[in-house]
């Protein structure tokens, strides 16, 4: 029982699509950490200056202070003291990551599929050279003029 266990479990991680599904998501999750420095580092400083110098990490809501009442200079100083936040800042970047995430691999899907496009599909009409009218391929005469096609 057990080696039977064994053997299909190694015919199992031995497919192809499973070996392709773990290569994709070692990929995506240093792709997701790419894009996350991304947008903390680089989008959002910028977002944050043209809406008045908001750091989006820092935005937050408190529900109940910590040890020491509030208001707290920022979200970590919150968590210092043991206060519940609701982190909408986080969420918003968040966000903004997914979507640059989302738009990123709609490019290279569309990329991928304009590489592998189908090629168009072989001929199964030709035009009658006395009428015009398209016919199959393999007629001998044209239903339409009746034109005998053999020459």
């Amino acid at each position: 029982m057990f080696k039977g266990f064994v053997s299909d479990f190694k015919s199992f991680i031995m497919r192809g699509n499973v070996v392709d599904m773990a290569v994709g998501i070692v990929i995506g999750a240093a792709f997701s950490s790419i894009v996350t420095s991304l947008v903390s580092n680089v989008i959002m400083p910028p977002i944050g200056l043209l809406l008045g110098k908001v750091d989006f990490s820092n935005l937050y809501l408190l529900l109940q202070s910590g040890s020491t009442p509030g208001p707290y200079p920022s979200l970590e100083a919150a968590r210092k003291v043991g206060a519940v936040t609701l982190n909408y800042g986080l969420f918003i970047n968040a966000m903004v990551s997914f979507l640059i995430i989302a738009f990123v691999i709609f490019l290279l899907i569309r990329a991928i599929n304009h590489l592998y496009q189908k090629p168009a599909a072989a001929a199964t009409t030709k035009v009658c050279p006395f009428c015009a009218v398209e016919i199959p391929l393999a007629a001998k005469r044209c239903p339409h003029c009746t034109s005998n096609l053999e020459s």
